[in-house]
């Protein structure tokens, strides 16, 4: 992997910036050539087949290259909290979560720092570790970026947050969001192929495709998991979440000021039944809560 010649002129997402990063150059996500990240411990707030009793040993990295306005994670993706480390430091801590007895190692907004995380990773590989390796983002892609995870990923995690473009401008500032969705999750499931589970229901490998609901977008929510039904069947696993937490940031947006409500989920999952879902995710009572926003205070950094 050369990390000289993808951080010279950065085109790792599709904003395409083309920053010199070696030079301090910064594009829209904030990243400079070194890792910054705000948290590294075992996260049990992911898919059951993820988090399953021990924890997944997840890395939460800062900045990031949608940064959409109602983010949960708003403190790390665009107050860019967090410490900067190495890539041997990243090694390490693989490490370390292995011995804590993490289910896997879970990347989460990992796409800027892609080329030093591979080099951690099969670093970590040379020295032991044997953990899947989760790549968990915002589906904002490019799927030549997807392609260089090949040999080093084992379980894709991408959202797919919007199918409609003025929504995806308004909110994320990324009109053509639901274009390269489409483009890199494809991308990942050819990687990834079926899913595949061990003896206790742990994923080994494969995809999860996450939706988080917005308020008052059942209709796009629809076009969303049809999209993702019609395309690949049973190929993935289909998570959709209701756990949309509104935050400071929203008070001035009056449609994203507010929760889900029980009719909006219950719709959704009745017209996921409906088409033929049989593999996916849904979430249980009132799960709205800032209990799924981690403390980012540098823990296992």
């Amino acid at each position: 992997m050369d990390n000289q010649n993808l951080l010279k002129s950065c085109t790792l997402c599709p904003r395409a910036c083309g920053v010199n990063r070696l030079k301090g150059e910064r594009g829209f996500c904030g990243a400079s050539d070194q890792i910054k990240a705000a948290r590294a411990a075992l996260h049990f707030w992911e898919e059951p087949c993820l988090s399953g009793e021990l924890g997944s040993g997840t890395v939460f990295f800062s900045h990031c290259t949608l940064q959409c306005i109602f983010c949960q994670n708003y403190q790390i993706s665009s107050c860019q909290k967090g410490r900067k480390i190495s890539s041997q430091r990243l090694c390490e801590i693989f490490l370390s979560l292995e011995q804590q007895g993490a289910h896997n190692i879970n990347l989460v907004t990992p796409t800027h720092y892609i080329p030093q995380i591979l080099e951690a990773v099969f670093r970590a590989k040379e020295q032991g570790l044997t953990l899947p390796i989760v790549y968990n983002s915002s589906g904002y892609e490019r799927k030549e970026t997807i392609a260089l995870l090949k040999g080093a990923v084992d379980i894709f995690l991408p959202d797919f947050k919007y199918m409609d473009d003025e929504m995806a401008l308004k909110y994320s500032h990324a009109p053509d969001y639901a274009r390269y969705a489409k483009e890199s999750i494809r991308q990942m499931v050819e990687q990834a192929g079926k899913p595949e589970f061990d003896e206790n229901g742990m994923m080994k490998k494969g995809v999860i495709i996450r939706h988080l609901m917005l308020p008052g977008q059942l209709s796009d929510t629809k076009k969303i998991i049809r999209w993702v039904y019609e395309t690949f069947g049973d190929r993935v696993y289909l998570s959709l979440m209701n756990q949309y937490t509104p935050t400071e940031q929203v008070k001035g947006i009056p449609e994203l000021n507010r929760t889900i409500t029980r009719k909006e989920y219950d719709k959704a999952i009745d017209f996921a039944l409906r088409l033929g879902i049989t593999q996916g995710f849904i979430q249980e009572g009132g799960t709205a809560s800032e209990s799924f926003i981690p403390n980012f205070d540098g823990e296992g950094i």
